[in-house]
């Protein structure tokens, strides 16, 4: 699972950021970002997390709020209490109970 890798990027609860982060292997926002997010790699928004932003990476666990875009090339998980409003493009989109989703999704042409 995505919580249990070495983290190399955190955004801690208080925090906040705006501009543009890029970054390799797993990263954390517990705080609030504004901007855009780029890697190849992972992403975790924690339960204490707000991010709004166009975010591109391989792979997103929701569990804060997010408003924005989010491109994932690999797959996108949103738990509760996760708030989402925006558009989803992921081959792969889990969605659990709870969890407030307003917006699109789209799965992309192989």
């Amino acid at each position: 699972m995505i919580d249990q890798a070495i983290i190399s990027a955190i955004v801690e609860e208080g925090c906040s950021i705006e501009g543009r982060m890029s970054f390799s292997g797993t990263a954390k926002v517990s705080g609030q970002f504004n901007g855009e997010i780029f890697s190849r790699d992972d992403l975790v928004i924690t339960e204490t997390g707000f991010v709004k932003a166009d975010v591109e990476v391989g792979s997103l666990v929701l569990k804060g709020t997010f408003e924005g875009n989010i491109t994932a090339h690999n797959k996108v998980v949103m738990l509760p209490p996760a708030h989402f409003k925006g558009t989803v493009t992921a081959p792969s989109l889990k969605i659990e109970e709870g969890v407030v989703f307003e917006g699109a999704s789209y799965i992309p042409k192989s």
